[in-house]
């Protein structure tokens, strides 16, 4: 079953970033990182109850909650630094990078849950390495604020607190219902990314959303919560070191999504990187 839940959160991850891309056109990023997480926590919270695990709130030790808090505050830093990234650059640029997060999950994996790397995990590495650097050169954006490159380090900052979320999520959900897990984490991400708007003084712009981006900060906030229930319900079970990479193939659900709304067309080059992509995670799931 984790398999199917694994894949869930990849098709329910991959259309996030189409309907976050859509709500950011008019409005900050930080905004709308604060907004999308209200949805997600009463998605998370309602899951919660429907499966009955509140009562095991009770039951959570010090050094589960501490590992739940530590992967919800690199959630909100991978969330912030996404969104921002989103909003400067090109989305065909940074949401490979983002999933590159793969390649240092995997490490961490081994460094901490001792999951090995063999042959053919090595080989998926590579690959997938080798196919996000292809994927860069996908598309030359007009836009100055991405002539500036601000959108890489943002970016690049969104795919290592990304791994870093997996690693203390599958660590924090150990002996407790994946759900509530999610649920705990989420509270943290809130106070993380309301913190954030009002220590910028950003609080103020709030009542100037245009209800076009709101619609869909809030639709994106449904797909994240979606995919994050999946996701850890599949970490609960799987291993990180094959969770991790098909949750990754959630790019190929946004690239599908990004031809159609957005009418973005691959090159031979960054075909062939989505290719190396997709053949590397495939091979680690053997």
């Amino acid at each position: 079953m984790w398999l199917i839940f694994a894949f869930g959160s990849a098709f329910f991850a991959g259309i996030t970033a189409i309907l976050a891309k859509c709500g950011i056109r008019e409005t900050d990023s930080t905004i709308t990182t604060a907004v999308r997480t209200i949805v997600v926590l009463l998605f998370s919270w309602l899951m919660v109850f429907v499966v009955q695990s509140q009562n095991q709130l009770h039951a959570i030790n010090a050094n589960t909650l501490l590992f739940l808090v530590l992967s919800g505050l690199a959630t909100g830093a991978s969330w912030l630094c996404y969104f921002k990234a989103l909003q400067l650059g090109d989305i065909n640029k940074v949401v490979p990078i983002d999933k590159s997060s793969t390649v240092l999950t995997i490490v961490l994996a081994f460094l901490f849950f001792s999951e090995p790397i063999n042959l053919l995990k090595g080989t998926g590495i590579l690959l997938i390495a080798v196919g996000t650097f292809l994927m860069l050169e996908r598309k030359k954006s007009g836009r100055q604020t991405d002539n500036r490159g601000a959108w890489l380090w943002y970016a690049l900052g969104s795919a290592i607190f990304a791994s870093l979320t997996a690693i203390l999520g599958k660590i924090g959900i150990t002996g407790i219902e994946s759900n509530l897990g999610t649920a705990i984490r989420t509270v943290v991400v809130l106070i993380m990314a309301w913190g954030m708007v009002f220590v910028t003084g950003k609080q103020k712009n709030l009542r100037r959303i245009p209800k076009h981006d709101f619609t869909f900060i809030c639709l994106s906030g449904i797909a994240t919560g979606a995919s994050w229930l999946c996701f850890y319900r599949a970490l609960q079970d799987g291993p990180a070191s094959i969770v991790v990479p098909i949750d990754k193939l959630s790019i190929l659900v946004t690239i599908a999504f990004s031809y159609f709304v957005f009418h973005e067309k691959l090159t031979c080059k960054s075909a062939l990187g989505l290719l190396f992509i997709t053949v590397g995670t495939l091979i680690m799931l053997f």
